[in-house]
């Protein structure tokens, strides 16, 4: 795999704003006057739920050079 296709993968997870609410949780965070909360809880969906894929992604890569130091 090339640098740069690491460098894209990077900043696809680490630099791209998303919007993971639930149409419930945007509902009722709507409503409230401040948007303090509602940012608050986004960054925590976002949070939550790019954890998995980077501790799968750490276990893939230790795999990978486990094994590429094998060959050699």
């Amino acid at each position: 795999m090339k640098r740069t296709t690491i460098l894209y993968i990077t900043f696809l997870f680490f630099f791209i704003k998303s919007n993971a609410q639930c149409a419930m949780c945007r509902a009722v965070l709507e409503s409230e006057e401040t948007k303090s909360v509602a940012e608050g809880i986004n960054d925590g969906i976002v949070y939550l739920m790019a954890i998995p894929y980077v501790l799968v992604g750490g276990i893939i890569f230790v795999i990978y050079k486990k094994f590429r130091t094998l060959k050699k």
